[in-house]
């Protein structure tokens, strides 16, 4: 399988213009915060000096996890499929969210363990029904992890904006987070395993137990796309393979929760420039969260205390950047306003 070559954004020409425009806005150096990097990162992926947000959408990926035999989460594994129906019927968080902020959200099966039929809004990519118990067996075989990555780079090429949040759904999946970041960070697993869906103390012990004994019993696999292969599912697989097709074509990546990092992970490993691309929309309070986002040096741009998933942060975050880029364009310059600037 070709994977696509990310190239980095540095640009120091580029790097100047920019600063030298934030800079020249009327406002004190640096009052802007983070926006003023945002404006900066999405310049350099923009390649302009005066970077918009064009048509921005979210793709959630639903799949089902055959560990959810080891009782490592508090809801059956058939909420997956009527949470996607309640998606569909315009009932869920990230609905009501990318709705007031003007977003397009795109709800993909990857894998989900139900026949939903034909249906209008549903985009169908399903690989398999749900993966296997990767506490027994590796969760997918070679072949299905490439055609859910592939999936996932085909769906990329068809977006027409260029910022894309990835949000999931399935019961199951923070297991498979957890065991993907643990092998792919070497974080103890103690650090990487939270409550997921709402698991009690004792049911955090269990899945933690589940999770260490499958990695003992998978020891061996170590090169990231054979990880993912084993403990990964396919909703995971296919962001992964849609986070490589958005940053090839320089799109800005928003990046939800604990599980869609998790994709990350694999995506950054495969192509490390991919993080040039990424802004972090929040820190989950999943426990393992804020510890895959400092390996990946990454800085959240909200910190709400969130855990649902669905890229219900990608949407919340998406206004900061609008202001952004609207600052950049919109505000004027000491020049223009006759402002004075400050003495040196």
């Amino acid at each position: 399988m070709h994977i696509p070559h990310i190239r980095n954004t540095a640009d120091a020409a580029l790097s100047a213009a920019l600063d030298a425009a934030i800079n020249n806005k009327t406002k004190p150096l640096g009052s802007l915060g983070m926006l003023e990097t945002l404006a900066m990162q999405i310049g350099l992926i923009q390649k302009s000096t005066e970077p918009r947000i064009d048509r921005p959408a979210i793709l959630v990926f639903a799949g089902d996890h055959g560990v959810t035999a080891e009782n490592v989460s508090p809801f059956p594994q058939s909420v997956t499929w009527q949470m996607v129906e309640n998606f569909m019927a315009q009932g869920a968080a990230i609905n009501v969210f990318a709705r007031q902020n003007g977003c397009a959200l795109h709800v993909i099966d990857a894998g989900v363990n139900h026949d939903f039929g034909f249906r209008d809004g549903l985009i169908d990519r399903k690989v398999g029904y749900g993966t296997r118990n990767f506490a027994v067996e590796p969760a997918m075989s070679e072949d299905e992890c490439m055609a859910a990555l592939r999936h996932g780079l085909a769906l990329a090429a068809t977006l027409q904006g260029n910022v894309v949040g990835f949000g999931e759904m399935g019961i199951g999946n923070t297991s498979a987070a957890a065991a993907l970041m643990h092998k792919l960070t070497g974080i103890p697993v103690s650090e990487c395993v939270g409550a997921g869906a709402g698991l009690s103390g004792e049911g955090i012990a269990h899945k933690r137990q589940v999770i260490e004994q499958a990695v003992a019993r998978h020891k061996e696999v170590t090169s990231p796309l054979d990880v993912l292969a084993t403990f990964g599912g396919f909703e995971i697989a296919m962001m992964a393979g849609a986070m490589l097709g958005a940053a090839e074509r320089r799109m800005v990546l928003l990046i939800d929760g604990f599980i869609v990092t998790s994709a990350l992970l694999v995506a950054a490993r495969l192509q490390p420039a991919i993080l040039d691309y990424c802004v972090f929309s929040h820190c989950s309070n999943e426990r393992g969260h804020r510890h895959m986002l400092e390996h990946l040096g990454g800085r959240p741009v909200l910190q709400l205390g969130l855990r649902l998933g669905e890229g219900s942060g990608c949407a919340l975050a998406l206004p900061l950047l609008h202001a952004s880029v609207n600052f950049l364009r919109e505000m004027a310059t000491f020049a223009s306003a006759q402002v004075s600037t400050a003495d040196k």
